[in-house]
Parts: structure tokens; C-alpha cells; sequence
């Protein structure tokens, strides 16, 4: 049983997935998506699913400061309905706000990494902190 987080934005999905055992998230890869001409990746995401065998997805909830949902969260929550209902499998929402920041502050105190270069990781490192985020709370109870 592995499972899936998401990090969805309107250009790219970065992609995570859990060890078998539910104690590690690893960074996998970023999907290029196209919401103007309703790309969204998901034959990529299938073929994903099928190698690492998914069985539940987190999808990251990019909320307002203030708590509330604003139009990128709407968009992060259809998405994870359309996954739902392709795939069959169950959805859970963690609430991201500052996963990118913190993301990016990482790569940046590493010294050595460039702006482009911290570009084409950033989506994926930032699915890895919402699924370690809900490994480490809910996400626990999968697994026991």
C-alpha cells in the first residue's frame, strides 16, 4: 500500500509517493499539465499509479492566510474529485499553505542550487512536504 501526494498547480502537478510502509514520502517526478486546453496529466498519473501501486491520494489545499478557499484551492479540490472518479481510489486534502515557500527556502539554503534549477524541482519537493505532513498526522492511521 503506497500512497500519493500531489502538489497541483495551474502549470505543473509535482508528484510524491510514500515508502510501503507509510514512514517516508520520496520526491518521484513533475507532470506537465495544461488546464487551457484540459490537459491534466492523467494518463501519466495513471501509469504512476500502476508502477508504485497507489491506493490512496493526498492532494495539497493551497488555502488563503486566512483559512479560507480561494480559486487555486477550487482548482486543487477539482482536480482531486477528477482523480477520484477516474481512479477509484479515496482523496484526502492537506492543507499546504507555505509548502512552496518552505520548499523553496530549503533549496536556496543549500547554496549551490540555481534559480532555474530550484524551478524544476520545487513542485515536486513541495508534493514531498504535503505527503510527509500528512504521513506524520493523519495519514498514520493508514498503515496500523
Amino acid at each position: 500500500m503506497r500512497v500519493m501526494g500531489l502538489d497541483v498547480g495551474s502549470r505543473t502537478v509535482g508528484v510524491a509517493v510514500s515508502d510501503p510502509m507509510g514512514w517516508t514520502a520520496q520526491g518521484i517526478e513533475i507532470i506537465r499539465i495544461n488546464e487551457d486546453e484540459d490537459d491534466f496529466g492523467y494518463e501519466r498519473l495513471a501509469e504512476l499509479v500502476n508502477t508504485y501501486e497507489v491506493t490512496h491520494f493526498v492532494v495539497g489545499l493551497p488555502k488563503n492566510m486566512n483559512n479560507t478557499i480561494g480559486p487555486r484551492a477550487e482548482a486543487s479540490m477539482a482536480y482531486g474529485q477528477a482523480i477520484e472518479e477516474q481512479f477509484g481510489l479515496p482523496v484526502t486534502y492537506q492543507d499546504e499553505r507555505l509548502t512552496t515557500v518552505q520548499a523553496e527556502r530549503m533549496l536556496v539554503e543549500q547554496g549551490n542550487v540555481s534559480r532555474a534549477k530550484r524551478k524544476k524541482v520545487i513542485d515536486k519537493l513541495a508534493a514531498v512536504m504535503i505527503l510527509q505532513n500528512f504521513l506524520d498526522g493523519p495519514g498514520k492511521q493508514l498503515f496500523n
